[in-house]
């Protein structure tokens, strides 16, 4: 199996699994552990670094950063089905859970009932499980990409 691909396959296994350790453990319904899924940079970085590693020996930078964010899409393509199912199978409550969290969370801020009601109608538009995991794939490709610029200045050819 190819590097890139493996990497890839990798990522979106990670990622799947820190999600569903996420849901299984109840974190995403507390409103400080919720930011703790913010880990998955760390895990995409920590492929990307031992992907390109991999690929470093015959690519130069471009391919390098072409390399990394393929590795991306490909995890990206995972960390997408496994989105959808954790939303629709396994958590179909996820979106009213994380509504309740925010509707609290806003309310102890202080906010107005106005501003609350205002405030979760905005974000309505992304609870939606499509939605949710299009939005899963465009953070993976472009910090992928990002990251890729950056770690391949480091890990190419020379």
């Amino acid at each position: 199996m190819k590097p890139t691909m493996k990497a890839g396959i990798v990522l979106g296994v990670l990622v799947g699994i820190w999600t569903l350790l996420m849901g299984y453990s109840g974190w995403y319904k507390d409103p400080v552990l919720l930011n703790v899924f913010y880990v998955v940079i760390l895990i995409e970085l920590g492929v990307l670094i031992w992907g390109l590693r991999m690929t470093a020996p015959e690519n130069t930078y471009w391919k390098q950063v072409g390399a990394g964010t393929l590795i991306s899409v490909i995890g990206a393509v995972i960390i997408f089905c496994v989105s959808l199912i954790f939303t629709n199978l396994l958590f179909p409550n996820y979106f009213e859970e994380l509504r309740t969290i925010r509707e609290e969370m806003l309310r102890q801020a202080g906010q107005s009932e106005d501003q609350i009601a205002a405030a979760l109608e905005a974000s309505r538009s992304m609870e939606n499980p499509v939605v949710n995991a299009l939005m899963g794939v465009v953070g993976t490709v472009g910090t992928g990409f990002v990251a890729s610029l950056v770690i391949a200045l480091f890990l190419r050819k020379k």
